[in-house]
């Protein structure tokens, strides 16, 4: 049997019964007998009764198989539209405890059938992002195989530092770092990475890299031997970049945040006006953040350009393509990051575009060593140099943390189910979902889209740019008023009132947000391929109907 690491193209219901569940006792036992199994009993047992106690493996593959009772049947009842995308509770709610869901510590142990009950109630109370009709965030969807690659992580409860405990999922991280390298177009002989808990860190990353290869005294000596710095981002980008130099120690001040035109990208000249006035304030200009799919509009900075200043400028330029990444899949779209291949670092979150369970996401760094130089400390504990293997491999000392998640099976599993051309297709289906949408928005009177063609970009890219969609409600009161300040005051209360309808309601999530001189509108982003057109078109007709009320 092969097992190889490198990733090539492709050729019912719980039946629990506990204390909260009396009501499905009939349904339940017919359930089981129809599978021709006995019902289990778990009101006697206790976690101290499973493995690994004595005589514990037949208690414990029957608990596991409760819990994967109740896995399966929540992730088959979150791909039908008849159920809702959420029992909306509010908080005081769920912490007074419904129907005995109490989340209250106890001081003694509770029964595993209890806790089986807990299991389900958790996630009946909980938001089923794997819906269909969920729109609400970035990260969507619920992929099976990368549930199944979940799973086995969790099993194999092991840590990402050294290659002793963790052998298999550190080479395959290597080889995912490798994959994505090259798609980005690095060459062979250079690039380096690590995969983190999420964009933030992922972003974080860059700047303290960029900071340590321009000052590499920074590391012993600290902030006081060094010039104030400055760091430049679009008005648009994630917020992540100037969190990030307050808690580098740089200050949020000292992070200029450059204009955008009126689709949402960086002005190349804007960022050079402000390299120059950041010089003039005695500043020193070190970092330069593009985005490739911003967050509320989706819209990708001019890469070239970019890199043409930062070049000119000596600067560090990293791409925040934690959204946009994903496009690198799909050769349909992947142009729409040109540029990207000049980047100094790249944020790319294949939990987002490409559908991989929370969390994964990869800061990929084009000067290798790099991140070894500037993290590492050498725990003797852990990186001793005479092991009897390679301790390059000892990758740990590459990250700021020292116990780190493993997110990269997940990943590495799924890619080796879809591969590269599955994952473009999917790709591919989000935006082409975004595009009916935008669609259907241009030929309704009764709502209006932030973002026109002619405010976008020229032809023959068609819009959206990415699978983000903006957009007002407007109702029948509204529809006849002139634009002015009354006017936008009362659109500003419009989607906020619809969206506390629909969580009421349950039936569909999206979001909402002003930005800048904007009123609140409706965000919608696509990430889920078990979205449908049937889906948006329902998405329309219920904020009509919400809207209406």
């Amino acid at each position: 049997m092969l097992y190889r690491l490198d990733i090539v193209p492709p050729s019912g219901n719980s039946r629990i019964i506990g204390r909260t569940a009396g009501r499905n006792k009939e349904h339940d036992l017919a359930a089981v007998k129809d599978r021709g199994k006995t019902p289990a009993d778990f009101s006697r047992n206790y976690s101290k009764d499973l493995l690994p106690a004595p005589g514990g493996e037949e208690l414990t593959r029957g608990f596991l198989q409760e819990v994967v009772d109740i896995l399966l049947g929540y992730i088959s009842k979150s791909s039908q539209r008849s159920s809702k995308v959420l029992d909306f509770h509010h908080p005081h709610q769920l912490k007074e405890g419904l129907e005995c869901f109490s989340l209250d510590l106890p001081d003694q142990p509770e029964t595993l059938e209890q806790i089986l009950v807990d299991c389900r109630d958790t996630l009946k109370y909980g938001v089923r992002t794997g819906h269909p009709r969920f729109l609400n965030q970035l990260s969507s969807g619920l992929d099976v195989v990368g549930v199944a690659g979940e799973w086995l992580t969790s099993t194999a409860n092991t840590n990402m530092f050294t290659y002793e405990v963790s052998p298999v999922f550190v080479l395959m991280e290597e080889c995912l770092l490798k994959k994505m390298q090259s798609i980005l177009g690095w060459s062979d002989d250079v690039g380096d990475g690590i995969f983190c808990p999420g964009g933030t860190i992922s972003n974080l990353y860059s700047i303290l890299v960029a900071r340590y290869h321009f000052y590499p005294e920074v590391k012993t000596r600290g902030m006081g031997v060094l010039p104030q710095l400055a760091l430049f981002t679009s008005e648009q980008s994630h917020y992540s970049v100037k969190k990030s130099a307050a808690v580098l120690g740089m200050g949020s001040e000292n992070v200029f945040m450059v204009k955008c035109d009126e689709s949402g990208k960086m002005i190349p000249a804007e960022l050079e006006s402000s390299i120059v006035t950041a010089k003039e304030k005695a500043l020193v200009p070190f970092y330069v953040n593009a985005t490739a799919g911003t967050t509320v509009y989706g819209a990708f900075d001019p890469l070239n350009a970019i890199a043409d200043i930062c070049q000119r400028y000596t600067l560090w330029m990293h791409v925040d393509a934690a959204w946009g990444g994903g496009l690198l899949m799909s050769d349909r779209h992947k142009m729409k990051l040109q540029g990207i291949e000049r980047a100094c670092s790249v944020t790319w979150n294949p939990h987002k575009m490409m559908g991989v369970p929370l969390q994964c996401s990869a800061i990929l760094v084009k000067k290798r060593g790099l991140l070894q130089e500037c993290n590492d400390f050498g725990a003797e504990y852990l990186f001793q140099t005479d092991k009897n293997y390679d301790v390059s491999y000892d990758t740990g000392d590459k990250s700021i943390q020292c116990g780190r998640h493993v997110d990269v099976f997940k990943l590495w599993l799924m890619w080796k189910a879809k591969g590269s051309e599955g994952f473009g297709s999917q790709v591919n289906k989000c935006l082409e979902n975004a595009e009916y949408l935008y669609d259907q928005l241009q030929r309704r009177t009764d709502f209006e889209l932030v973002l026109k063609n002619k405010d976008i970009c020229p032809p023959p890219l068609t819009q959206p740019e990415h699978s983000n969609v903006c957009f007002w409600y407007i109702p029948p009161s509204l529809r006849g008023q002139p634009p002015g300040p009354d006017r936008d005051a009362r659109l500003h209360q419009v989607a906020p009132r619809i969206k506390g309808r629909m969580m009421e309601k349950g039936s569909v999530m999206i979001g909402y947000q002003p930005l800048g001189d904007k009123v609140n509108f409706f965000r919608c982003v696509f990430s889920n391929p078990a979205t449908q057109q049937e889906d948006i078109d329902f998405l329309l007709d219920e904020i009509t109907r919400l809207g209406d009320i």
